[in-house]
């Protein structure tokens, strides 16, 4: 019976150690995550306050008639 384990098991450590270190060492390199950040708004009311002020300062009406 020993004749006929030894062989097997022999072939069987063979073939399991040449697959154990087939692929060779994995190395993992750290990912840099880059997130992008949005853009700074400055916003819609500031957008909107600015022409409305001009338009009030050049525009402005005389309520007093021409003599």
């Amino acid at each position: 019976m020993n004749k006929f384990i030894a062989p097997i098991l022999a072939a069987t450590l063979a073939l399991s150690a040449s697959t154990a270190f087939a692929g060779g060492p994995v190395i993992i390199e750290d990912e840099v995550v880059v997130v992008a950040e949005p853009a700074s708004s400055v916003g819609i009311l500031p957008l909107l306050l600015i022409p409305l002020v001009l338009c009030l300062v050049l525009c402005e009406s005389n309520d007093n008639p021409t003599p």
